[in-house]
């Protein structure tokens, strides 16, 4: 008897994909996750860039740089691989609001933009890669749930407690008869709110002088926490982007593992640091020198 209450609290049904209905203009959820996500993680990596001593106007004038370059990019990488579905839409492939963004897309964009970002200011990739990896993971906890409210990156049929209720218009075909499925959009959101507790305490470990915690380690372990999670998860996914047989954010979450599994050894077994983008303190001079003859 105690048991039916507890089972209809984890039944998930989504309330819609609008926020606030203003009649010819409306506030999606997704889109406001997403805002707000960004908004969040700036100031989170702010808040840690000052405890590391680094400025957070420059984490901001990045975040600007990272905004530029990983939603488009995001938003690329999924169209390409569902190309199908909108080589007879074309106007479609910018609606990013109707979902359909994808996070390793974002993870590239982000990566380039924020290489040459670096480059530019003279400061080091894997500094800023460390204080905007908890951001980022955090991000993705978030967004996901723009997945909920949309009605999609969903799992397989399940009748577990914590199931998911899917619209009929919203099932995949040949699936019609089943109501509920895995809520793979809150398995990702925990584990990526796990991977910001690691990332965290790694973090005021290393502040607080109890571990060495060498410039790159964040976002390595990011990789690999992150990879092993979304690995397993992809696997009760309807939806998977796919390359032939194989699913493509399974593939790349393995080349995660395997570059941050790398990248940990190399900075601890080998007790190697990672190849940098500061300039030499010479350099430095120089190029301040050159600055103000020019002026």
């Amino acid at each position: 008897m105690l048991s039916s209450p507890l089972i209809l609290a984890f039944q998930f049904a989504s309330p819609g994909p609008i926020l606030i209905d203003l009649g010819a203009f409306s506030i999606r959820w997704y889109g406001f996750l997403i805002a707000s996500a960004i908004l969040i993680g700036i100031t989170l990596s702010q808040y840690l860039a000052s405890r590391r001593h680094v400025s957070p106007e420059l984490i901001g004038d990045l975040a600007l740089w990272l905004v530029v370059g990983a939603i488009p990019a995001a938003r690329i990488y999924y169209v390409l691989f569902e190309w199908k579905n909108y080589v007879d839409r074309p106007a479609e492939i910018v609606a990013i609001w109707h979902g359909g963004i994808a996070i390793h897309g974002a993870i590239l964009g982000g990566s380039l933009a924020m290489l040459i970002f670096s480059r530019l200011n003279r400061i080091s990739f894997w500094q800023s890669a460390d204080l905007v990896a908890p951001s980022l993971i955090l991000g993705q906890a978030i967004g996901r749930w723009g997945n909920f409210f949309n009605s999609e990156a969903f799992g397989r049929p399940t009748n577990l407690p914590w199931k998911l209720y899917i619209p009929p218009m919203q099932r995949p075909p040949g699936y019609g008869q089943f109501e509920y499925f895995h809520p793979t959009f809150l398995y990702e959101s925990l584990w990526n709110v796990g991977v910001l507790i690691l990332l965290l305490g790694l973090f005021f470990w290393g502040l607080q002088g109890k571990m060495p915690l060498k410039l790159g380690t964040l976002i390595l372990v990011y990789l690999i926490a992150y990879s092993v999670g979304r690995f397993w998860i992809e696997g009760l996914r309807m939806d998977s982007l796919m390359l032939g047989p194989l699913r493509i954010a399974q593939v790349v979450s393995l080349g995660g593992i395997g570059l941050g599994a790398m990248g940990l050894v190399w900075l601890y077994v080998f007790n190697r640091d990672l190849p940098g983008t500061v300039l030499k303190p010479s350099t430095r001079r120089s190029v301040a020198e050159a600055r103000s003859r020019r002026m």
